[in-house]
């Protein structure tokens, strides 16, 4: 009976070390993800839509700059040359593809800005969530956001059911990374032929992303346009 009870421990204890073993920890996550990131940034990558029929988009390997560079440039990024800004505290990748028209967001201000995007999943190689297409247009994601002392905050909308990000996440909190734009973008409106709106590329880990990515520690890429509302 002994010996029964003894071999029985010992398979329970050998399992629990196997699964020990087997579950990561969160700097392994962290490890996977900064590899995953890394990765992307050397790979000459297409986003292929989910049924393998489409190239949404084309990212191309892309050149990093630090932050001194991206001031010294005047805040803009060379698209030509693909590059992306690193800012170092967050880990957040951007490029401003357009920086649109209109103002910037000033101080003590508010606005509800129109966001078309597509959410890419760095770590799956999926694209996770969009709302670029047709299903979306007269229902796309609103964001209320401000500007205090240079400190932005925003939420999703939930008029008429809220856009994709909202039902595919059920919040309203719009991901910190999305944020990162605002300084140096305009958000205004197409009201000239030759007027473009602000549409940014952002490589966002899983601290400054949706609740969803900084439980599961997975980065997104998101290719973003911002337009604001009319009055």
């Amino acid at each position: 009976m002994k010996a029964k009870t003894f071999i029985i421990a010992a398979l329970a204890c050998a399992i629990g070390l196997t699964a020990c073993k087997d579950e990561e920890t969160y700097a392994e996550q962290k490890e996977r993800e900064i590899k995953a990131i890394n990765s992307f940034l050397g790979s000459d990558t297409y986003i292929i839509s989910n049924d393998g029929l489409d190239t949404v988009l084309h990212v191309g390997v892309i050149n990093p700059i630090s932050e001194e560079t991206f001031e010294a440039q005047d805040s803009t990024t060379d698209v030509s040359r693909n590059e992306y800004v690193l800012f170092t505290k967050s880990g957040i990748y951007m490029q401003i593809v357009r920086e649109g028209v209109g103002e910037r967001l000033e101080s003590g201000n508010t606005a509800r800005v129109i966001a078309r995007y597509i959410e890419y999943n760095i770590l799956s190689d999926s694209i996770q969530s969009r709302n670029d297409i047709f299903y979306w247009h007269t229902n796309p994601d609103i964001m209320e956001i401000s500007n205090r002392y240079g400190t932005y905050s925003a939420t999703f909308s939930t008029d008429n059911g809220g856009g994709a990000m909202y039902q595919t996440y059920n919040s309203t909190s719009v991901p910190t990374g999305w944020l990162k734009p605002f300084p140096y973008i305009r958000i205004g409106r197409q009201i000239e032929e030759d007027d473009r709106i602000a549409k940014v590329r952002l490589i966002v880990p899983h601290s400054e992303g949706t609740q969803k990515a900084s439980s599961g520690v997975y980065p997104c890429f998101y290719e973003i346009t911002f337009q604001r509302m009319r009055d």
